[in-house]
């Protein structure tokens, strides 16, 4: 029987598969959303857009939602702040 032991080439946690939060994330992101304003994206459905994981996907629409860039719907929707009060 063999045992794996949890080292760096086979860590325990997800850090090894997420990609950079880069500003050029961050730009590529507000350009989607204000190339389209209506847009409202799920984090499944911006991950999926972005292809980005879920773990990045969600720091980087946490920064700019944070940045007051994005908002969020009571759905859990993100979209344009500026939007938000239509």
């Amino acid at each position: 029987m063999t045992f794996i032991h949890r080292t760096a080439a086979f860590p325990t946690t997800p850090a090894s598969t997420q990609q950079a939060l880069t500003p050029q994330l961050l730009t590529r992101i507000r350009s989607e959303f204000s190339e389209m304003p209506g847009l409202r994206l799920t984090l499944q459905q911006a991950r999926r857009l972005l292809n980005l994981d879920t773990f990045t996907c969600a720091a980087a629409l946490s920064v700019l939602e944070a940045a007051g860039f994005l908002a969020t719907t009571r759905d859990g929707a993100f979209m344009l702040a500026d939007q938000s009060v239509i």
